[in-house]
């Protein structure tokens, strides 16, 4: 069971931790642009962020330091920060009172913290009896609410999938050794010969190779057996957000020389036979899906066409040639948006309609 909610007579309050990273600055955004229901909003972040001045909702707001104290007076605490700071501050801040949205990996798979996407699971936010409720990653988010719709209607039973993530996945980091990386092999004969941009890349960033026209079949840490942490995290909170614990997913992780949105290849198969024409309806239907899918016109999602969207954009759908069960699909959602802080969002604007209901 959760804790007991307080309800409170007025707009309940907001903290946004980790305000000025790269997903905090979107999540700014957000509030901004979606429909007012927070009273005050309090931007957290490191001491050295302090005294910065940020704009949201049309109001300059100042960053207060990390502190327990900073949570007083607090409903809901969205938190956009590294996961060994999730694992220390989110635990205070729901001791003080708060409802805590972790973005980080630092509780996914927590049994007693559920994994929220509003669109598939959102009756899962009132199981959290440690006050926390998590927020899935970026990659896992851009296909779920696809494949959540199509499991409603035909049972899902095993996912292969291979993913191409943008550089903003890595954090700001990420993006600025792209955008770095682009610059020094600009107007260069790069690309021709074998290793030859590591020539005019010496420093690859946050990635093990560089970027800049390149893949690179990485994404995360290393793990058992080979796998890379966001190719687990694929497999394991498909699992848990869809209450399928013994689904089979297999990943690929790939980073892309994209600055931001993240695309997937899926190879899905279900209980039941899926004609291209019913899944195409399906995913017409589904909240938080567009379908874009016309390749007689060559219009399908592309992630530069996607960038700065809500929606998870869905196209080239088409029957198995070989598992009438099976259907094969690109999509494309924004990282930063519905990835991260638009879920988070989403997840915090149920949590304001319960406490004030």
């Amino acid at each position: 069971m959760s804790k007991k909610v307080k309800k409170v007579a007025k707009k309940p309050s907001l903290a946004v931790v980790g305000a000025t990273g790269a997903v905090g600055t979107v999540m700014l955004s957000i509030l901004s642009e979606r429909k007012d229901v927070w009273g005050e909003i309090r931007l957290i972040a490191s001491a050295r962020s302090a005294g910065k001045k940020l704009m949201c909702r049309g109001e300059e707001l100042t960053v207060v330091a990390l502190s327990p104290e900073a949570f007083d007076g607090i409903d809901v605490a969205m938190f956009d920060v590294p996961d060994d700071v999730s694992a220390e501050w989110a635990p205070i801040a729901a001791a003080r009172g708060a409802i805590v949205v972790d973005n980080s990996g630092a509780f996914r798979m927590d049994p007693k913290v559920p994994l929220v996407v509003p669109e598939v699971n959102p009756k899962d936010i009132k199981k959290r009896p440690k006050g926390i409720i998590s927020n899935p990653n970026c990659t896992t988010l851009s296909m779920i609410v696809a494949m959540g719709a199509l499991n409603k209607k035909f049972g899902l039973k095993e996912l292969v999938v291979a993913s191409y993530q943008a550089a903003s996945g890595a954090g700001q980091p990420g993006i600025d050794a792209l955008r770095e990386q682009i610059s020094q092999v600009a107007g260069t004969n790069a690309g021709e010969a074998t290793g030859d941009v590591r020539k005019f890349v010496k420093d690859s960033g946050p990635f093990p190779a560089p970027l800049a026209l390149n893949v690179v079949p990485w994404a995360g840490s290393l793990k058992e057996a080979g796998y890379s942490s966001e190719e687990l995290k694929v497999r394991n909170e498909s699992r848990k957000i869809l209450g399928m614990p013994k689904l089979k997913v297999s990943a690929t992780c790939v980073r892309v020389p994209v600055l931001t949105t993240h695309s997937l290849a899926v190879h899905a198969t279900f209980k039941t036979e899926v004609s291209r024409k019913a899944a195409q309806r399906v995913l017409e239907k589904a909240t938080g899906v567009i379908l874009l899918d016309d390749p007689e016109n060559k219009k399908f999602p592309t992630p530069n066409d996607v960038v700065g969207t809500d929606e998870t954009w869905v196209g080239r759908v088409r029957q198995s040639l070989d598992d009438k069960k099976s259907i094969d699909l690109f999509l494309c959602g924004d990282n930063l948006r519905k990835g991260a802080a638009l879920n988070t969002a989403q997840i915090a604007e149920l949590l304001a309609v319960e406490l004030t209901k």
